[in-house]
């Protein structure tokens, strides 16, 4: 006999996700829309796992989940956007080290392809696993790895040869 299962996140599931992913789910939105925005977002983003509490357990990565949930929203805010979607984002003008490699790493990593960026991006940012990444963009395994693997190789020619055109 099946049962239809329809369990219901209880408060404490939904405070121990924010409580575990919260921070870095918002860190990921930050970077790429201003901070009240970004706010909204990730407000956005456990409202939606409020709303679909069924699909959590089907879930064998939360924090995959968590990240696949918050870039569909932030997609979905660009595309709602009229003109110039990344006009309000400031980039933080202090820097992590007084590395003059910085600028050239960041420009590099600007040249990459979209999906390229963004899988790197999910990577060394989020510290995602290959699985996770996979999981995320809704990808094989497979197209994570060679995604990265691309990003690192336009990266280290457009480092060691800084005319090269990607």
């Amino acid at each position: 006999m099946g049962k239809l299962k329809t369990m219901a996140l209880e408060p404490h599931d939904i405070s121990s996700l924010y409580r575990d992913h919260g921070v870095e789910i918002l860190g990921y939105l930050s970077r790429r829309c201003p901070g009240e925005v970004a706010r909204d977002l990730l407000q956005e983003t456990f409202l939606q796992v409020v709303r679909q509490p069924d699909r959590l357990d089907a879930v064998t990565t939360p924090r995959a989940w968590l990240f696949g949930i918050a870039r569909h929203i932030l997609a979905r805010h660009y595309r709602q956007q009229p003109g110039d979607a990344l006009a309000g984002l400031e980039e933080s003008s202090a820097p992590v080290a007084e590395d003059t490699r910085l600028p050239a790493m960041r420009e590099a990593i600007a040249r990459l392809a979209p999906e390229l960026r963004e899988t790197l991006e999910l990577r060394i940012e989020q510290e995602l696993s290959y699985e996770e990444i996979a999981g995320v963009l809704d990808v094989p395994i497979g197209t994570v790895r060679s995604r990265l693997h691309n990003a690192v190789r336009h990266l280290r020619a457009t480092l060691t040869n800084p005319k090269t055109n990607l």
